[in-house]
């Protein structure tokens, strides 16, 4: 693996974001990244690809914050934005929208009006892979940025939200790391499986759900219902009004 710039826990989030776009340090995600923002979809032929890292996004003091596990290759990397411009985006946002934690029903581009109430979201890998499925020495290199945006959010995050298993699996190393009681053994993901971590002195709930893939809602694994079950849960213990 390469350098990447050296994170500076007591920058702000906007500082963090321009060290992070700049990252090099996994030469395959790299390699991929910028090989898709060439080639191209032909459906977005005539669109200019983001092709790097990509920053995570919304509420700059969150009370909720989802953890997802990395760009699409023609979602986020093209668009710039996480979980834009994909189907695992359509029911993410959707599903935000219904329980009143985002603006519009859709997230398409940027400047599309899209706004996010109180809610965060980041990814564990911030550059895309190949096949969505970063290699263990990818995830760990990539870890130190979600440590500092975690660190950076933390005092008012109430609940977050872990897409998946490898979501999960991130955002329990990564509240360790910055200060959280995690239990040992480490719980073990489940949809809707609840876990309450203390950290700096209160209480922050760790909430299981389903990634919204295309695999997990095309087989029926994920349903709108139960979608807006976690995140009606989460905008709940979050203490924030419908």
């Amino acid at each position: 693996m390469a350098e990447r710039p050296e994170p500076r826990q007591r920058d702000g989030l906007g500082e963090l974001e321009s060290r992070l776009v700049q990252c090099r340090a996994c030469p395959r995600l790299v390699a991929w990244r910028e090989q898709v923002a060439r080639e191209k979809r032909a459906a977005y032929a005539e669109q200019e690809y983001w092709g790097r890292p990509v920053p995570g996004w919304g509420a700059g003091d969150p009370r909720i914050l989802v953890v997802g596990l990395a760009p699409a290759a023609h979602g986020a990397n093209r668009t710039g934005r996480i979980f834009t411009g994909d189907r695992s985006g359509d029911w993410l946002f959707a599903s935000l929208h219904r329980v009143g934690l985002a603006a519009i029903a859709t997230s398409t581009h940027e400047g599309d009006g899209q706004a996010l109430r109180g809610t965060r979201l980041v990814s564990a890998v911030r550059c895309a892979p190949p096949e969505n499925k970063p290699t263990p020495a990818e995830r760990d290199t990539c870890a130190p940025w979600l440590d500092e945006e975690l660190e950076l959010v933390l005092p008012g995050v109430e609940v977050v939200v872990a897409l998946g298993a490898f979501g999960w699996a991130a955002a329990l190393t990564a509240l360790a790391r910055v200060g959280a009681e995690v239990p040992r053994p480490r719980p073990r993901f489940g949809h809707g499986l609840e876990v309450l971590l203390p950290v700096g002195g209160r209480m922050l709930t760790l909430l299981g759900c389903y990634h919204p893939s295309p695999h997990n809602t095309a087989t029926g694994r994920l349903t709108r219902p139960m979608l807006d079950e976690v995140f009606g849960r989460a905008r709940s213990l979050a203490r924030m009004e419908a």
